[in-house]
């Protein structure tokens, strides 16, 4: 059955570069800089279609924003997997797709440190010691050119720590400044490993290293002024099972429904584990954001019922209207000292790919979030976009017929001096239309103040980030 939607999981075969867009509305005089989006674009190799959304080629998004005008820039990441798909083919293995039914040799042999293949880096962007790269839950990151999004190769780290599994969340840490993020270990003895790098610098510093027999899927975690939590919801994998099954990727997980989320709470000062705590068994594939106070730690997440949201986003399942569950933004208190755990919502709207103020309050406390919104019974596809206050649980909403943005993108104002001061930027599929649009939102009112439209249907993508002067 057809949908508006549809576009936003059909392949683009077209690269554009420096395209001038035409903009309605005005933009603010003072919003300068480029927007970077990530996310997939081809969805088949051949005649052989991959079977899930995290799944497709990875596609950059360049829209270059100077004196009231806007450029688009768009272009596949020259990846081996990419390379197949050129030639009507898939030979690689993705998060639901596998190919020779021998994913995890396949795997390994992908994620060794010395191999020369860009990866198929389809969920984020980040800046690095090295430069700009695409990331994604592989722990090799792909290097880009900001200006033409030509792949430059592999960000290589000069160290000897070893994983198969990553985030592409990197966190900046509130108090040092330091990258940090998360390294899963797979082996008869698995490892989850918290790691940090100096923004200059290409080598990972370990900061602490946690036993666990069944791993568990973690697309993000939390950080704060003193620690890393990863949160380790119920939906978790045998390694062995993952050597010897020749499912995909994430057909090896299984979901414990009798289960706890367990918070394991690492001390980013001297790497020791505060400890565990456990809560009722949620899902969540985003963090919002979390902070601390005293022996208290607040975790805000997107939180599902369970995992059936990875079944709804096959792409069978999108093209039949399979109904799916949206998160609501929940927050979790951990007392580190009674070792108790409590959670409510923070507001009754759902809220997925989740951004906040993140130059001045991620890992601090803050006021406002914004997201994706959506039915909580209906496809998992946004109708949407919302700004929750945190404090007051009130929030405000944006959405226009037959469109569907994607995440929101805060940016704010040189000099401001309230949180929220500044625009908010999603790229939004035109489903009357058939094409996208970069729309710009007044952060405070959010209400739109400007949009470019671009000439064709850009896919749903994942995550990005605004950067001044490029």
């Amino acid at each position: 059955m057809a949908t508006d939607y549809d576009p936003g999981f059909t392949s683009l075969a077209t690269e554009v570069e420096e395209l001038a867009l035409p903009v309605a509305g005005e933009l603010p005089a003072w919003l300068s800089g480029t927007l970077f989006r990530n996310g997939p674009a081809r969805f088949e190799g051949g005649e052989v279609p991959f079977r899930h959304w995290f799944d497709g080629q990875a596609m950059l998004h360049r829209f270059a924003i100077a004196d009231g005008a806007v450029t688009y820039t768009n272009r596949f990441i020259d990846s081996a997997s990419k390379r197949a798909t050129d030639a009507g083919r898939i030979d690689y293995t993705e998060f639901a797709t596998d190919p020779c039914q021998r994913y995890f040799s396949r795997m390994f042999t992908r994620f060794r440190s010395n191999t020369r293949d860009v990866q198929n880096a389809n969920v984020n962007v980040a800046p690095l010691a090295e430069g700009m790269v695409a990331l994604t839950e592989v722990p090799l990151a792909a290097l880009f050119d900001p200006e033409t999004l030509a792949t430059a190769g592999i960000a290589a780290y000069r160290d000897d720590l070893q994983g198969q599994v990553t985030t592409a969340h990197p966190h900046q840490d509130p108090r040092t400044g330091d990258l940090v993020n998360y390294l899963l270990s797979f082996g008869r003895k698995s490892f989850y490993q918290v790691y940090r790098q100096a923004p200059t610098s290409m080598t990972r510093e370990l900061v602490t290293r946690i036993p666990v027999a069944r791993p568990g899927y973690m697309h993000s975690f939390a950080i704060t002024e003193n620690h890393v939590v990863l949160a380790e919801y119920p939906l978790t994998v045998n390694p062995l099972i993952l050597l010897l099954s020749g499912k995909p990727f994430i057909d090896n997980y299984r979901w414990n429904a009798r289960g706890t989320t367990r918070f394991l709470v690492v001390d980013t000062r001297d790497g020791s584990l505060r400890g565990e705590f456990h809560s009722e068994p949620f899902f969540a594939f985003h963090h919002i954001n979390a902070f601390e106070d005293g022996d208290k730690l607040f975790l805000d997440i997107c939180a599902y019922r369970d995992a059936s949201v990875i079944d709804a986003l096959y792409l069978d399942a999108l093209a039949k209207e399979v109904p799916g569950d949206f998160p609501y933004p929940t927050r979790f208190e951990i007392d580190l000292t009674t070792g108790k755990v409590s959670s409510r919502r923070l507001a009754d709207v759902t809220l997925e790919l989740p951004r906040i103020h993140h130059g001045q309050h991620n890992g601090r406390p803050y006021r406002y979030a914004y997201g994706i919104t959506g039915d909580s019974v209906g496809p998992v596809v946004a109708r949407g976009l919302v700004k929750v206050d945190v404090e007051s649980g009130q929030s405000k909403q944006w959405s226009q017929p037959r469109s569907y943005p994607g995440e929101p993108v805060f940016v704010p104002a040189p000099g401001a001096l309230a949180e929220d001061e500044g625009v908010v930027l999603s790229v939004v599929l035109d489903g009357e239309a058939g094409t996208s649009r970069l729309v710009v939102l007044d952060a405070q009112s959010f209400q739109e103040v400007a949009s470019a439209t671009v000439p064709h249907a850009i896919p749903f993508g994942f995550h990005g980030l605004f950067h001044r002067g490029l």
